[in-house]
C-alpha cells in the first residue's frame, strides 16, 4: 500500500517545494507561457507574437476572441494551458504573496519565548529562595502540558512592544 501512495507523496512534496519559491512560480509561469506559445505557433500556423499573445490571454482566462484554436491539438493545447494556470501555478502565486501579506506583528519568536521562559525559571528560584527564609512550603509544580493546543491553560502576557514592527518575510 505505501508503494502505491509514494508517486503521491513526490507529487506532495514537489507542490510544497513549487508553492514556497517565488521565483520558481513566476519562472514556470513565463516558461508555460513562452512553451505554450511556441506550441500553438506550430499547431495553428502562427507567428510567434501571435502565439505568445494568444498564450497569455488564454492563460489569464481573458480570452478576447481575436485568436483561437481552430485545430483540435490547439483546443487540446488551450485547455492543458487554462487547466494548469487556473487550477495550480495562478493560485499558488497568490497564495504566496497573500501569506507574505499576513503577519502577526504580536506573534513571539523564538528568541522570545526562550527568554519568558528563562524569567520563569529565575521567578520560581526566587520565590522558592524567599519561601525558605520564611519557612513556608511551596506546592509542588503541576506536571508539564504541552504550551499549545485545546486543553492548555494561557497565562496572561504583557504586550512584547513589537506592535507595528513587521519583519521582512522576503
Amino acid at each position: 500500500m505505501e508503494l502505491l501512495l509514494l508517486p503521491f507523496q513526490w507529487i506532495y512534496r514537489a507542490l510544497v517545494w513549487f508553492a514556497n519559491s517565488p521565483r520558481t512560480l513566476i519562472t514556470s509561469y513565463l516558461l508555460m507561457i513562452v512553451v505554450a506559445g511556441v506550441i500553438y505557433g506550430e499547431v495553428e500556423q502562427r507567428s510567434p507574437a501571435d502565439a505568445v499573445w494568444w498564450a497569455v490571454v488564454t492563460a489569464s482566462t481573458v480570452g478576447y476572441g481575436d485568436i483561437s484554436p481552430t485545430t483540435w491539438a490547439g483546443r487540446t493545447l488551450a485547455a492543458l494551458l487554462i487547466s494548469t494556470m487556473v487550477l495550480l501555478v495562478i493560485p499558488l502565486i497568490t497564495a504566496h504573496f497573500a501569506s507574505r501579506l499576513i503577519v502577526d506583528d504580536n506573534a513571539f519568536e523564538h528568541e522570545e519565548q526562550e527568554q519568558l521562559k528563562a524569567d520563569v525559571r529565575r521567578m520560581r528560584a526566587l520565590l522558592e529562595e524567599l519561601a525558605s527564609r520564611q519557612g513556608i512550603d511551596l506546592p509542588p509544580l503541576p506536571p508539564t502540558q504541552p504550551v499549545s493546543g485545546a486543553d492548555s491553560a494561557c497565562l496572561p502576557v504583557a504586550p512584547s512592544g513589537r506592535a507595528g514592527r513587521r519583519r521582512p518575510r522576503w
